[in-house]
């Protein structure tokens, strides 16, 4: 299953974190906070969590079902995929050891 989420504009989005917790890949428009959560499989397949389109365009987001689709039918991809998105910590435990990374990375400049 997938759960597609083409924003044109999105600060955050909470969908695509929500369907990786139930094992449903994202398919997302790269931008905002998508950008920031999902890591299309093509491109990096060790890190990848879903499927990125990057220009807001009909036949972009076609161009990504394809190959989710083709990961999908593909049961090595398909497990590879879903249990990089198992491993995805969206806590607030790991925001919260992100600032300190970096206001200590502030302070020694």
């Amino acid at each position: 299953d997938f759960f597609v989420m083409p924003s044109h504009y999105e600060p955050c989005g909470l969908g695509q974190m929500i369907a990786m917790r139930y094992a449903s890949i994202p398919v997302v428009m790269k931008t905002g906070g998508l950008a920031d959560t999902v890591v299309d499989y093509n491109e990096d397949p060790v890190r990848g969590n879903g499927f990125v389109f990057t220009t807001y365009e009909p036949v972009s987001l076609l161009n990504a079902m394809h190959r989710a689709v083709a990961s999908w039918q593909d049961p090595e991809q398909r497990k590879a995929i879903i249990a990089t998105m198992s491993k995805a910590d969206f806590t607030w435990k790991h925001s919260a050891l992100e600032y300190i990374r970096l206001y200590r990375k502030i302070l020694n400049q």
